[in-house]
């Protein structure tokens, strides 16, 4: 492959670009459907699904990095995996599903948070600043004049490489002016936004395993 395509290219079921991913309590959630918040969401330990409609981004760029996932609830152990970090100056997201299943030994159920949010296209889910941390994604994608195999510090879309981020020793980005991803279902480990609004959301608990989003 070239190491630069330019133009509209279609990847069916493209496996690395990744779309926004929130995990909220019900406090937060609230506020974050009132209006624009700073946000950052994690799950300790565990991989959450979200599925969408349609993701449209603007000065889009990836680059490989590495995650400290907290795998107890004391904040001791731990450990480290690969992540895609993505990253958009503005992303506008139709249809958005996140959802997170955690199991309770203490009850010995699975209990499943559902976020629905931008289920009306008039109203979307809206981002500015939005870092997104993935394993997995499957979706259409259409990019607008991407670049691919740039060097992380040649990078010049997306917003900057956050400060303190582990990002792979040498590691190479790709970089485009647009991004469209459609049909989109991903797991991912954590998301940030400098701000994160949630149109129209919808948030419930319950222990029915249908409420996954995929």
């Amino acid at each position: 492959m070239e190491s630069q395509v330019r133009g509209g290219t279609r990847w069916k079921r493209f496996a690395v670009v990744m779309v926004p991913s929130v995990l909220a309590t019900a406090a937060v959630g609230v506020g974050l459907a009132q209006g624009a918040l700073a946000a950052s969401f994690s799950v300790s330990g565990q991989q959450f699904k979200v599925t969408a409609d349609h993701l449209h981004g603007e000065g889009f760029a990836q680059y490989g990095g590495i995650d400290t996932v907290y795998t107890s609830t004391d904040g001791e152990k731990k450990t480290q995996v690969p992540v895609a970090i993505s990253s958009f100056d503005d992303a506008t997201i139709t249809k958005m599903c996140q959802s997170v299943a955690t199991k309770i030994p203490v009850i010995n159920k699975t209990i499943y948070l559902r976020l629905e949010a931008g289920n009306n296209a008039k109203k979307p889910v809206t981002a500015k600043n939005l870092y997104i941390d993935v394993a997995q994604l499957d979706a259409d994608a259409t990019f607008n004049k991407i670049d691919i195999g740039v060097a992380v510090k040649d990078k010049t879309r997306g917003p900057a490489v956050k400060e303190g981020e582990s990002v792979l020793p040498g590691g190479f980005a790709q970089q485009a002016e647009s991004a469209d991803l459609y049909g989109v279902e991903q797991t991912a480990w954590a998301t940030t936004a400098g701000t994160f609004t949630l149109n129209g959301l919808s948030m419930r608990l319950g222990t029915d395993a249908k409420m996954e989003c995929y």
